[in-house]
């Protein structure tokens, strides 16, 4: 089947019917008689040779093959949207800054592939010029909010406020030990809250020492502003530790770091992209946030 513009008219009404639940109910959205929307629906399912619902005193459903129609005609409009949305952006020719903002540490994480990102943003807008700064999340959105940054990429502990967040995944994190500390030989079925909590542990400033409230440890005794510091520390066989698995792996691979009840301290970070709704309407700010999204799987 070539899909010409016709084509295209009637899916877009198939799919506002779905949507809708029904030919009634579609009726103020499409502004069409209801044999207007019975005859589009008859010409789609003759030009797909498919029957796509069912309608009658049980009720409006969709078959099978309605369904997967409704799922490929959804992806066709997201890219045609996409499509229209760079091609406008060519169109322009952007130029100017993009300010971004990322957390340190991030190039082992697979779910965030921002050299695609980079090099896709670069062939679709080739004259802005990328400004890229790496700090600690709290320093990341403040500076969204002051508009010294466009876009922020991090897990943020804390919401500021008058931010549009995007989220984009979630990064697993385990308390680690390194190979010299007393706990790297011990059964994980040993280890408790209890037991742990008579070894230093490494707080994340960034975190707001969140690292320690599991334990109810009053105090640090230790405190980072970054990863690189964290993983030191932990090395060193005299603390304990939160890391991204992603970025432990190399050395958990080596027998230089263990993860310790992963059952029982693991945790989950959500990232997202931060940004000032105003931004959003900014042609480099949407393409670099719609390539990022696809890039994650949003």
């Amino acid at each position: 089947m070539h899909v010409d513009t016709t084509d295209l008219r009637l899916l877009r009404i198939f799919l506002t019917i779905a949507e809708s639940g029904g030919f009634a109910a579609a009726q103020s959205e499409l502004n069409l008689s209801l044999p207007t929307i019975s005859s589009h629906m008859a010409a789609l399912e003759g030009r797909l040779g498919l029957t796509l619902c069912r309608r009658g005193r049980a009720g409006f459903a969709l078959t099978a093959e309605g369904n997967a129609i409704y799922e490929e005609a959804r992806h066709l409009f997201l890219a045609l949207d996409r499509f229209e949305q760079r091609a406008r952006a060519l169109q322009n020719r952007m130029s100017g800054t993009l300010t971004l903002g990322i957390v340190d540490n991030t190039i082992t994480d697979p779910h965030l592939p921002l050299e695609r990102v980079f090099a896709r943003f670069a062939e679709a807008a080739p004259e802005v010029v990328v400004s890229i700064v790496t700090r600690p999340p709290s320093e990341l959105l403040r500076d969204v909010v002051s508009r010294q940054l466009q876009i922020a990429i991090g897990s943020f502990p804390r919401v500021a406020l008058g931010l549009d967040y995007t989220d984009l995944y979630t990064e697993q994190q385990n308390l680690y030990c390194g190979r010299e500390h007393p706990l790297f030989a011990a059964e994980d079925a040993s280890i408790t809250i209890e037991l742990v909590r008579q070894h230093r542990i490494v707080a994340r400033s960034y975190w707001g020492l969140r690292d320690l409230k599991v334990f109810a440890i009053a105090a640090p005794r230790a405190v980072v502003s970054d990863m690189e510091s964290t993983a030191r520390l932990i090395l060193s066989g005299a603390y304990l530790g939160y890391l991204p698995d992603h970025y432990a792996a190399p050395d958990a691979q080596a027998g230089r770091l263990r993860a310790i009840r992963p059952d029982l301290f693991g945790t989950k970070a959500l990232f997202q992209a931060a940004t000032v709704p105003e931004s959003k309407a900014e042609p480099m700010v949407a393409l670099f946030l719609d390539l990022l999204a696809e890039e994650t799987g949003r």
